[in-house]
């Protein structure tokens, strides 16, 4: 009895401890975003006299009113940023997925050798005018959609961490069992492979999405079309030029805090920026669990 009212206490401390700990990295996490959500609906004076808080001191919208006084560009650059980040991610886990596939399979002779050569980028590049002379000069890619596109859809590291799932989350018995059945590779990639390893998926898909998604630097070298920019980069000239003028009027001394609210508009754009890629989250968690489930079951 004594035993277990011990265990009992210890089992309750260190639930204690454990919330205790998770909630202090949640509010570590937390309260950065709701300064910055206070801030864009604060107006730029209160945050210049007052600083930033939890709460709005004066509320404004003349942040958003700033960041959509073009709505048309900013539609459409949601729009770009939208179809790179879906059609992106698609392509980058279809090959990604098969690529990681294929090298784990020990039946495949040169499997070692590539691998080696796809982790030999990772350590060695040919820098960045090799590479912006082949897409613009050879492959003609200035001012696509697929140079927006292309770049990102394989990444080596995650190339090498879906090989690595793929070889812990399948055994190679099913696999065997498959082909026993009479399944071809096609058919046990997408009935056995992609079903246990969308962990492994939901993590990728992530890391492709918010690449995707936060990219800018492709748009400020190839793509010379305003129509084409992406969220970042267009609100990356928005601010640059929000910053020019406010720094403008500082060395000539004209104070222009009240025409152009620089600071309220800044955390406008990063609730702007931010704010749908969230929802991102409770669909990759989602999958998450439901591959754990199935890899449980299967497995």
């Amino acid at each position: 009895m004594h035993t277990h009212a011990r265990d009992s206490e210890f089992t309750l401390l260190f639930q204690v401890i454990a919330y205790s700990v998770i909630l202090i990295l949640s509010l570590i996490c937390i309260v950065p975003f709701l300064l910055i959500l206070s801030g864009s609906f604060s107006s730029n004076e209160s945050i210049v006299r007052d600083g930033y808080h939890l709460f709005p001191t004066d509320f404004s919208l003349e942040g958003y009113k700033m960041v959509f006084k073009f709505p048309t560009q900013v539609l459409k650059a949601y729009g770009v940023t939208v179809f790179t980040t879906v059609v992106g991610t698609a392509l980058g886990l279809f090959l990604i997925t098969m690529a990681g596939f294929v090298l784990q399979r020990k039946d495949f002779k040169y499997r070692n050798a590539f691998s080696f050569f796809i982790y030999f980028t990772t350590l060695f590049g040919g820098g960045l005018v090799p590479w912006y002379i082949m897409l613009a000069n050879y492959f003609n890619l200035t001012d696509t959609y697929t140079v927006l596109i292309f770049p990102g859809l394989m990444t080596p590291f995650l190339i090498i961490l879906m090989k690595n799932f793929i070889r812990s989350a399948v055994p190679d018995e099913l696999i065997e069992s498959a082909k026993i059945d009479g399944a071809n590779d096609f058919r046990i990639y997408f009935s056995v492979v992609l079903k246990l390893a969308m962990p492994g998926i939901a993590t990728v898909g992530l890391f492709l999405a918010l690449g995707y998604w936060n990219d800018w630097f492709t748009s400020s070298l190839f793509i010379n079309n305003p129509d084409m920019y992406q969220l970042q980069f267009y609100l990356y000239n928005t601010m640059n030029t929000i910053t020019f003028i406010d720094q403008m009027a500082i060395g000539t001394g004209i104070t222009l805090s009240q025409d152009v609210p620089t600071e309220s508009t800044k955390m406008a754009m990063a609730i702007v920026v931010t704010g749908p890629i969230l929802f991102l989250y409770p669909f990759v968690q989602r999958y998450f669990v439901k591959g754990l489930t199935i890899g449980a079951v299967k497995g």
